[in-house]
Protein backbone atom coordinates (compact mmCIF):
# COMPACT_ATOMS: atom_id res chain seq x y z
CA UNK A 1 0.00 0.00 0.00
CA UNK A 2 1.63 3.20 -1.13
CA UNK A 3 1.94 5.73 1.44
CA UNK A 4 1.62 10.09 0.60
CA UNK A 5 3.41 12.15 2.27
CA UNK A 6 1.59 15.84 2.18
CA UNK A 7 2.38 18.74 4.37
CA UNK A 8 -0.48 19.18 6.76
CA UNK A 9 -0.62 23.31 6.42
CA UNK A 10 -0.96 23.40 2.19
CA UNK A 11 -3.66 20.28 2.36
CA UNK A 12 -5.72 22.25 4.86
CA UNK A 13 -5.52 25.25 2.60
CA UNK A 14 -6.33 23.24 0.08
CA UNK A 15 -9.18 21.95 1.86
CA UNK A 16 -10.58 25.16 2.61
CA UNK A 17 -10.13 24.10 6.46
CA UNK A 18 -8.65 23.56 9.24
CA UNK A 19 -8.93 19.86 10.90
CA UNK A 20 -7.83 18.20 14.55
CA UNK A 21 -5.53 15.25 13.81
CA UNK A 22 -8.93 13.02 15.13
CA UNK A 23 -10.88 14.78 12.92
CA UNK A 24 -8.73 14.22 9.82
CA UNK A 25 -7.95 10.57 11.08
CA UNK A 26 -12.25 10.37 10.90
CA UNK A 27 -11.94 11.73 7.56
CA UNK A 28 -9.32 9.36 5.96
CA UNK A 29 -11.22 6.53 7.52
CA UNK A 30 -14.61 7.50 6.01
CA UNK A 31 -12.85 7.97 2.50
CA UNK A 32 -11.18 4.46 2.37
CA UNK A 33 -7.73 5.86 3.81
CA UNK A 34 -5.51 5.49 6.75
CA UNK A 35 -3.84 8.36 8.34
CA UNK A 36 -0.61 6.29 9.07
CA UNK A 37 1.83 8.66 11.12
CA UNK A 38 2.00 12.13 11.74
CA UNK A 39 5.43 13.64 11.52
CA UNK A 40 8.45 16.29 10.27
CA UNK A 41 11.32 15.80 8.31
CA UNK A 42 13.29 16.79 10.95
CA UNK A 43 11.71 13.70 13.14
CA UNK A 44 11.90 11.44 10.09
CA UNK A 45 15.59 12.28 9.49
CA UNK A 46 16.45 12.30 13.74
CA UNK A 47 14.71 8.97 13.65
CA UNK A 48 16.65 7.35 10.55
CA UNK A 49 19.70 9.13 10.84
CA UNK A 50 20.19 10.19 14.34
CA UNK A 51 19.77 14.13 15.68
CA UNK A 52 23.29 15.51 14.53
CA UNK A 53 21.72 14.81 11.04
CA UNK A 54 18.46 16.37 11.55
CA UNK A 55 20.02 19.98 12.29
CA UNK A 56 18.44 22.77 10.08
CA UNK A 57 15.45 20.43 8.84
CA UNK A 58 12.09 21.49 8.76
CA UNK A 59 9.81 21.16 11.66
CA UNK A 60 6.75 21.73 9.34
CA UNK A 61 4.14 18.62 10.05
CA UNK A 62 3.68 15.86 7.58
CA UNK A 63 0.66 13.79 6.88
CA UNK A 64 1.84 10.19 5.66
CA UNK A 65 -1.61 8.63 4.31
CA UNK A 66 -2.01 5.00 3.66
CA UNK A 67 -3.60 4.93 0.01
CA UNK A 68 -5.12 1.61 -1.18
CA UNK A 69 -2.35 0.56 -4.42
CA UNK A 70 -5.07 0.84 -6.87
CA UNK A 71 -6.04 4.61 -6.53
CA UNK A 72 -3.55 5.88 -8.05
CA UNK A 73 -5.79 9.10 -8.71
CA UNK A 74 -4.79 9.73 -4.75
CA UNK A 75 -0.51 9.41 -5.06
CA UNK A 76 -0.73 13.08 -4.92
CA UNK A 77 -1.62 16.44 -2.84
CA UNK A 78 -4.03 17.66 -5.41
CA UNK A 79 -5.35 14.12 -6.07
CA UNK A 80 -6.04 13.86 -2.36
CA UNK A 81 -7.89 17.18 -2.32
CA UNK A 82 -9.96 16.40 -5.48
CA UNK A 83 -11.18 13.07 -4.12
CA UNK A 84 -11.84 14.58 -0.46
CA UNK A 85 -13.68 17.63 -2.03
CA UNK A 86 -16.24 15.93 -4.05
CA UNK A 87 -16.84 12.89 -1.13
CA UNK A 88 -17.75 15.92 1.07
CA UNK A 89 -19.86 17.68 -1.75
CA UNK A 90 -17.84 21.06 -1.96
CA UNK A 91 -16.94 20.25 -5.36
CA UNK A 92 -18.35 18.67 -8.78
CA UNK A 93 -16.66 15.90 -10.16
CA UNK A 94 -14.44 17.60 -12.97
CA UNK A 95 -15.11 16.60 -16.44
CA UNK A 96 -11.46 16.22 -18.46
CA UNK A 97 -11.53 16.72 -22.03
CA UNK A 98 -9.02 16.02 -25.02
CA UNK A 99 -8.05 19.31 -27.11
CA UNK A 100 -6.61 20.26 -30.20
CA UNK A 101 -4.19 22.96 -30.35
CA UNK A 102 -4.96 26.45 -30.58
CA UNK A 103 -2.61 27.13 -33.71
CA UNK A 104 -0.88 24.39 -35.91
CA UNK A 105 -0.81 20.10 -36.28
CA UNK A 106 -0.54 18.34 -32.48
CA UNK A 107 2.89 17.46 -31.46
CA UNK A 108 3.92 13.91 -33.24
CA UNK A 109 5.73 10.84 -31.65
CA UNK A 110 7.31 9.02 -34.64
CA UNK A 111 8.17 5.38 -33.07
CA UNK A 112 10.50 3.60 -34.84
CA UNK A 113 10.97 -0.33 -35.46
CA UNK A 114 13.98 -0.60 -33.52
CA UNK A 115 12.46 -0.16 -30.37
CA UNK A 116 10.40 -3.08 -30.24
CA UNK A 117 13.85 -5.04 -29.39
CA UNK A 118 13.14 -2.83 -25.72
CA UNK A 119 10.26 -0.70 -25.41
CA UNK A 120 7.60 -1.25 -28.03
CA UNK A 121 5.39 1.39 -27.10
CA UNK A 122 4.79 5.12 -26.16
CA UNK A 123 2.18 7.32 -25.58
CA UNK A 124 2.29 10.97 -25.48
CA UNK A 125 0.12 14.38 -24.36
CA UNK A 126 0.96 18.22 -23.76
CA UNK A 127 -0.34 20.42 -20.68
CA UNK A 128 -0.45 23.86 -21.98
CA UNK A 129 -0.29 27.23 -20.39
CA UNK A 130 0.10 25.67 -16.94
CA UNK A 131 1.29 27.66 -14.15
CA UNK A 132 3.83 26.23 -11.27
CA UNK A 133 4.50 27.25 -7.58
CA UNK A 134 7.32 25.46 -5.47
CA UNK A 135 4.66 23.31 -4.18
CA UNK A 136 2.91 22.26 -7.65
CA UNK A 137 6.13 21.36 -9.15
CA UNK A 138 7.37 19.59 -6.15
CA UNK A 139 3.91 17.58 -6.12
CA UNK A 140 4.81 17.14 -10.08
CA UNK A 141 7.80 15.60 -9.64
CA UNK A 142 6.72 13.71 -6.62
CA UNK A 143 3.79 12.00 -8.43
CA UNK A 144 5.75 10.65 -10.98
CA UNK A 145 7.95 8.76 -8.79
CA UNK A 146 4.94 7.17 -7.04
CA UNK A 147 3.67 6.14 -9.86
CA UNK A 148 6.86 4.88 -10.98
CA UNK A 149 7.33 2.36 -7.96
CA UNK A 150 3.84 1.01 -8.17
CA UNK A 151 1.91 0.86 -11.50
CA UNK A 152 5.13 1.10 -13.26
CA UNK A 153 6.68 -1.40 -11.11
CA UNK A 154 9.70 0.21 -10.93
CA UNK A 155 10.00 1.56 -14.42
CA UNK A 156 10.23 -1.65 -15.98
CA UNK A 157 6.48 -1.49 -17.44
CA UNK A 158 6.46 2.25 -17.79
CA UNK A 159 8.42 5.07 -17.82
CA UNK A 160 8.09 8.79 -17.38
CA UNK A 161 9.40 11.34 -19.25
CA UNK A 162 8.50 14.99 -18.78
CA UNK A 163 9.94 17.97 -20.95
CA UNK A 164 10.29 21.60 -21.31
CA UNK A 165 8.26 22.03 -24.74
CA UNK A 166 9.46 25.71 -25.39
CA UNK A 167 13.02 24.65 -25.11
CA UNK A 168 12.91 21.32 -27.62
CA UNK A 169 11.14 21.28 -31.45
CA UNK A 170 8.69 18.23 -32.61
CA UNK A 171 8.28 16.40 -34.49
CA UNK A 172 9.76 14.11 -31.72
CA UNK A 173 11.18 10.67 -32.94
CA UNK A 174 11.44 7.35 -30.52
CA UNK A 175 13.91 5.58 -31.35
CA UNK A 176 16.63 2.94 -30.64
CA UNK A 177 20.42 2.80 -31.07
CA UNK A 178 23.44 0.90 -29.82
CA UNK A 179 24.80 2.60 -26.20
CA UNK A 180 27.98 3.75 -27.95
CA UNK A 181 26.09 5.45 -30.39
CA UNK A 182 24.18 7.61 -28.12
CA UNK A 183 25.90 10.97 -26.62
CA UNK A 184 24.18 13.79 -24.43
CA UNK A 185 23.94 15.55 -21.14
CA UNK A 186 21.77 13.75 -18.53
CA UNK A 187 19.68 15.43 -15.93
CA UNK A 188 21.80 17.55 -13.27
CA UNK A 189 25.13 16.76 -15.17
CA UNK A 190 27.38 19.59 -16.80
CA UNK A 191 28.99 17.66 -19.41
CA UNK A 192 27.79 15.01 -22.28
CA UNK A 193 28.28 11.00 -21.79
CA UNK A 194 27.55 8.17 -24.09
CA UNK A 195 25.17 5.43 -22.67
CA UNK A 196 27.73 3.45 -22.08
CA UNK A 197 29.49 6.03 -19.48
CA UNK A 198 26.06 6.55 -18.17
CA UNK A 199 25.89 2.87 -17.26
CA UNK A 200 28.74 3.19 -15.32
CA UNK A 201 28.81 6.74 -13.60
CA UNK A 202 25.04 5.33 -12.58
CA UNK A 203 25.86 1.86 -10.78
CA UNK A 204 26.71 3.73 -7.67
CA UNK A 205 23.88 6.03 -7.90
CA UNK A 206 21.62 5.08 -4.90
CA UNK A 207 18.52 5.94 -6.71
CA UNK A 208 19.34 5.02 -10.75
CA UNK A 209 20.97 1.94 -10.11
CA UNK A 210 18.15 0.36 -9.45
CA UNK A 211 16.89 0.74 -13.09
CA UNK A 212 20.05 -0.60 -15.07
CA UNK A 213 18.99 -3.87 -15.46
CA UNK A 214 15.97 -3.11 -17.33
CA UNK A 215 18.20 -2.28 -20.68
CA UNK A 216 21.45 -2.76 -19.83
CA UNK A 217 22.07 -6.09 -21.22
CA UNK A 218 19.80 -4.84 -24.52
CA UNK A 219 21.62 -4.65 -27.61
CA UNK A 220 20.47 -1.32 -28.13
CA UNK A 221 18.91 1.40 -25.76
CA UNK A 222 15.91 3.45 -26.44
CA UNK A 223 15.93 7.29 -27.36
CA UNK A 224 13.76 9.94 -27.90
CA UNK A 225 14.91 12.57 -30.04
CA UNK A 226 13.27 15.60 -31.28
CA UNK A 227 13.65 17.12 -34.89
CA UNK A 228 16.95 18.86 -34.36
CA UNK A 229 18.61 15.66 -32.98
CA UNK A 230 18.59 16.83 -29.22
CA UNK A 231 18.13 14.00 -26.43
CA UNK A 232 14.87 14.11 -24.65
CA UNK A 233 15.63 10.91 -22.37
CA UNK A 234 17.08 7.98 -22.49
CA UNK A 235 13.89 5.68 -20.99
CA UNK A 236 13.87 4.13 -18.43
CA UNK A 237 17.14 5.48 -17.06
CA UNK A 238 17.25 8.98 -17.19
CA UNK A 239 16.06 12.45 -18.95
CA UNK A 240 18.22 15.04 -20.85
CA UNK A 241 19.18 18.25 -19.08
CA UNK A 242 18.55 20.23 -22.14
CA UNK A 243 14.92 19.80 -21.76
CA UNK A 244 14.34 19.79 -17.70
CA UNK A 245 11.34 21.11 -16.00
CA UNK A 246 11.80 24.28 -14.05
CA UNK A 247 9.49 26.47 -12.12
CA UNK A 248 8.75 29.00 -15.20
CA UNK A 249 8.03 26.34 -17.42
CA UNK A 250 4.94 26.56 -19.06
CA UNK A 251 3.85 24.15 -21.50
CA UNK A 252 4.74 20.87 -20.72
CA UNK A 253 5.88 17.28 -23.32
CA UNK A 254 4.82 14.45 -21.72
CA UNK A 255 6.12 11.10 -22.89
CA UNK A 256 5.58 7.53 -21.63
CA UNK A 257 7.67 4.49 -23.06
CA UNK A 258 6.32 1.26 -21.96
CA UNK A 259 6.71 -2.65 -22.53
CA UNK A 260 2.87 -2.85 -21.64
CA UNK A 261 0.30 -0.17 -23.90
CA UNK A 262 -2.30 -0.25 -21.34
CA UNK A 263 -0.81 0.57 -18.49
CA UNK A 264 1.03 3.68 -20.32
CA UNK A 265 -2.16 4.64 -20.89
CA UNK A 266 -3.38 4.80 -17.73
CA UNK A 267 -0.19 6.16 -16.12
CA UNK A 268 -0.57 9.30 -18.84
CA UNK A 269 -4.35 9.61 -18.00
CA UNK A 270 -3.24 10.19 -14.34
CA UNK A 271 -1.01 12.61 -15.21
CA UNK A 272 -2.70 15.03 -16.91
CA UNK A 273 -5.89 14.71 -15.36
CA UNK A 274 -4.41 15.54 -11.99
CA UNK A 275 -2.13 18.68 -13.31
CA UNK A 276 -4.47 20.38 -15.84
CA UNK A 277 -6.15 22.17 -12.80
CA UNK A 278 -3.17 24.03 -13.30
CA UNK A 279 -3.54 25.46 -16.96
CA UNK A 280 -4.93 27.99 -18.30
CA UNK A 281 -8.18 25.91 -19.41
CA UNK A 282 -8.68 23.94 -16.61
CA UNK A 283 -9.23 20.27 -17.06
CA UNK A 284 -7.71 20.35 -20.82
CA UNK A 285 -5.25 18.37 -21.87
CA UNK A 286 -4.19 18.85 -25.46
CA UNK A 287 -3.65 16.19 -27.83
CA UNK A 288 -0.59 14.45 -28.88
CA UNK A 289 -0.08 11.72 -32.14
CA UNK A 290 2.07 8.97 -31.86
CA UNK A 291 2.85 7.30 -35.27
CA UNK A 292 3.83 3.72 -35.09
CA UNK A 293 6.19 1.76 -37.25
CA UNK A 294 3.57 0.22 -39.49
CA UNK A 295 2.14 3.48 -40.66
CA UNK A 296 -1.23 3.25 -37.43
CA UNK A 297 -1.86 6.61 -35.90
CA UNK A 298 -3.25 7.36 -32.54
CA UNK A 299 -4.48 10.33 -30.63
CA UNK A 300 -3.45 10.08 -26.76
CA UNK A 301 -4.50 11.04 -24.26
CA UNK A 302 -7.77 8.71 -24.30
CA UNK A 303 -9.19 9.98 -21.31
CA UNK A 304 -11.89 7.71 -22.16
CA UNK A 305 -15.02 7.51 -19.95
CA UNK A 306 -17.13 4.71 -20.18
CA UNK A 307 -20.43 4.25 -18.29
CA UNK A 308 -21.81 1.13 -16.50
CA UNK A 309 -25.43 -0.30 -14.93
CA UNK A 310 -26.23 -1.94 -12.45
CA UNK A 311 -28.98 -2.67 -9.79
CA UNK A 312 -29.72 -0.61 -6.49
CA UNK A 313 -30.69 -4.19 -5.09
CA UNK A 314 -27.22 -5.45 -6.32
CA UNK A 315 -25.73 -3.06 -4.09
CA UNK A 316 -28.46 -2.85 -0.98
CA UNK A 317 -27.66 -6.95 -1.11
CA UNK A 318 -23.85 -7.05 -1.53
CA UNK A 319 -23.59 -4.12 1.31
CA UNK A 320 -25.96 -4.49 3.71
CA UNK A 321 -28.46 -1.71 3.66
CA UNK A 322 -31.63 -0.58 2.27
CA UNK A 323 -31.63 3.01 0.46
CA UNK A 324 -33.24 4.25 -2.49
CA UNK A 325 -31.79 4.32 -6.02
CA UNK A 326 -31.94 8.21 -5.65
CA UNK A 327 -29.98 7.64 -2.84
CA UNK A 328 -27.09 4.98 -4.15
CA UNK A 329 -26.55 7.49 -7.06
CA UNK A 330 -26.11 10.18 -4.72
CA UNK A 331 -23.29 7.82 -2.61
CA UNK A 332 -21.54 7.10 -5.74
CA UNK A 333 -21.32 10.54 -7.21
CA UNK A 334 -19.43 11.35 -4.18
CA UNK A 335 -16.82 8.99 -4.75
CA UNK A 336 -16.09 10.57 -8.69
CA UNK A 337 -18.39 7.96 -10.03
CA UNK A 338 -21.10 10.28 -11.16
CA UNK A 339 -24.33 8.61 -11.26
CA UNK A 340 -27.97 8.70 -11.89
CA UNK A 341 -31.17 6.12 -12.59
CA UNK A 342 -31.92 5.43 -15.22
CA UNK A 343 -36.06 4.98 -14.97
CA UNK A 344 -35.75 1.06 -15.53
CA UNK A 345 -37.09 -0.25 -12.61
CA UNK A 346 -34.10 0.45 -10.06
CA UNK A 347 -31.26 0.42 -12.49
CA UNK A 348 -28.25 3.45 -12.09
CA UNK A 349 -26.34 4.74 -14.91
CA UNK A 350 -22.55 4.63 -13.80
CA UNK A 351 -19.96 7.01 -15.92
CA UNK A 352 -16.22 5.62 -15.00
CA UNK A 353 -14.04 8.69 -15.42
CA UNK A 354 -10.57 8.01 -16.76
CA UNK A 355 -9.05 8.98 -12.84
CA UNK A 356 -10.69 5.64 -12.41
CA UNK A 357 -8.90 2.67 -13.98
CA UNK A 358 -9.35 0.69 -11.01
CA UNK A 359 -13.26 0.04 -11.49
CA UNK A 360 -13.20 -2.59 -13.84
CA UNK A 361 -16.15 -4.64 -12.27
CA UNK A 362 -19.77 -4.16 -10.53
CA UNK A 363 -18.30 -5.25 -7.29
CA UNK A 364 -15.97 -2.51 -7.44
CA UNK A 365 -18.78 -0.15 -7.75
CA UNK A 366 -20.43 -1.88 -5.25
CA UNK A 367 -17.30 -1.24 -2.89
CA UNK A 368 -17.41 2.65 -3.43
CA UNK A 369 -21.12 2.49 -2.17
CA UNK A 370 -20.32 1.13 0.60
CA UNK A 371 -17.40 3.50 1.22
CA UNK A 372 -19.54 6.21 0.57
CA UNK A 373 -22.52 4.96 2.96
CA UNK A 374 -19.93 4.21 5.87
CA UNK A 375 -19.00 1.21 7.06
CA UNK A 376 -19.82 1.92 10.30
CA UNK A 377 -23.06 2.78 9.20
CA UNK A 378 -23.81 -0.60 8.19
CA UNK A 379 -25.93 -1.73 10.37
CA UNK A 380 -24.46 -4.78 11.97
CA UNK A 381 -27.14 -8.62 11.64
CA UNK A 382 -27.30 -11.82 12.38
CA UNK A 383 -26.72 -14.31 9.69
CA UNK A 384 -30.37 -15.69 8.37
CA UNK A 385 -28.53 -19.43 8.15
CA UNK A 386 -25.64 -20.30 10.78
CA UNK A 387 -23.76 -23.29 12.10
CA UNK A 388 -21.89 -24.44 15.29
CA UNK A 389 -18.51 -24.92 14.72
CA UNK A 390 -16.86 -28.79 15.07
CA UNK A 391 -13.82 -29.96 13.93
CA UNK A 392 -13.66 -32.70 10.83
CA UNK A 393 -13.84 -36.05 12.20
CA UNK A 394 -10.71 -37.12 9.66
CA UNK A 395 -9.15 -33.64 10.94
CA UNK A 396 -9.50 -35.26 14.52
CA UNK A 397 -8.19 -38.66 13.78
CA UNK A 398 -5.37 -37.18 12.22
CA UNK A 399 -4.76 -35.13 15.52
CA UNK A 400 -4.95 -38.01 17.52
CA UNK A 401 -2.81 -40.32 15.15
CA UNK A 402 -0.50 -37.30 15.31
CA UNK A 403 0.43 -37.88 19.18
CA UNK A 404 0.69 -41.38 19.07
CA UNK A 405 3.24 -41.64 16.50
CA UNK A 406 5.27 -39.01 18.11
CA UNK A 407 5.31 -40.88 21.08
CA UNK A 408 6.19 -44.06 19.62
CA UNK A 409 9.12 -41.87 18.02
CA UNK A 410 8.32 -41.53 14.68
CA UNK A 411 9.30 -37.79 13.53
CA UNK A 412 6.87 -35.91 10.93
CA UNK A 413 8.36 -33.98 7.80
CA UNK A 414 5.89 -31.12 6.79
CA UNK A 415 6.43 -30.89 3.17
CA UNK A 416 6.74 -28.00 0.73
CA UNK A 417 3.76 -27.48 -2.04
CA UNK A 418 6.98 -26.21 -4.16
CA UNK A 419 9.89 -27.99 -5.42
CA UNK A 420 12.71 -28.28 -7.61
CA UNK A 421 12.86 -29.87 -11.20
CA UNK A 422 16.05 -31.59 -9.61
CA UNK A 423 13.58 -33.19 -7.42
CA UNK A 424 10.94 -34.51 -9.39
CA UNK A 425 13.00 -35.17 -12.25
CA UNK A 426 16.78 -35.49 -12.10
CA UNK A 427 16.92 -37.39 -8.62
CA UNK A 428 14.71 -40.15 -9.90
CA UNK A 429 16.54 -40.78 -13.14
CA UNK A 430 13.51 -39.24 -15.59
CA UNK A 431 13.36 -36.20 -18.10
CA UNK A 432 11.61 -32.90 -16.86
CA UNK A 433 9.00 -33.44 -19.80
CA UNK A 434 7.82 -36.60 -18.70
CA UNK A 435 6.83 -35.77 -15.47
CA UNK A 436 2.70 -33.92 -14.93
CA UNK A 437 4.40 -31.20 -12.88
CA UNK A 438 2.64 -27.08 -13.20
CA UNK A 439 6.02 -25.30 -13.62
CA UNK A 440 6.13 -21.64 -11.93
CA UNK A 441 6.48 -19.20 -14.79
CA UNK A 442 8.66 -16.73 -12.54
CA UNK A 443 10.26 -18.42 -9.49
CA UNK A 444 12.16 -16.76 -7.24
CA UNK A 445 14.47 -19.54 -6.20
CA UNK A 446 15.34 -23.02 -7.62
CA UNK A 447 14.34 -25.09 -4.54
CA UNK A 448 10.62 -23.90 -5.93
CA UNK A 449 10.42 -24.19 -9.80
CA UNK A 450 7.20 -26.79 -10.13
CA UNK A 451 4.21 -27.56 -7.79
CA UNK A 452 4.08 -31.01 -6.69
CA UNK A 453 0.22 -31.04 -6.93
CA UNK A 454 0.53 -33.29 -10.66
CA UNK A 455 4.01 -34.64 -9.87
CA UNK A 456 4.90 -38.22 -9.07
CA UNK A 457 3.30 -38.72 -5.82
CA UNK A 458 5.46 -41.93 -4.89
CA UNK A 459 8.78 -40.46 -4.88
CA UNK A 460 8.34 -37.28 -2.46
CA UNK A 461 11.50 -35.28 -1.49
CA UNK A 462 11.69 -34.70 2.27
CA UNK A 463 13.21 -31.82 3.56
Amino acid sequence: MPTVGVKRDFLFKALGRTYTDEEFDELCFEFGLELDEITSEKEIISREQGDSKASGASDVILYKIDVPANRYDLLCLEGLVRGLQVFKNKLEPPRYRRVSPDSGGPQRLIITKETAAVRPHAVAAVLRNITFTQERYDSFIELQEKLHQNICRKRSLVAIGTHDLDTISGPFTYTAKAPGDICFRPLNQTKEYTATQLMSLYRTDSHLRHYLPIIEDKPVYPLIQDSNGTVLSMPPIINGDHSRIRLQTKNIFIECTATDLTKAKIVLDIIVTTFSEYCAQPFTVEQAEVVYPDGKTCIYPELAYRKEKLSAEFINKKVGISESTERIAQLLTRMCLLSQPTGVRDEIEVEIPPTRPDVIHACDIMEDAAIAYGFNNITRTTPPTYTVANQFPLNKLTELLRQDMAAAGFTEALNFALCSQEDIADKLGKKISQTRAIHISNPKTAEFQVSKACSNYTHRPLY
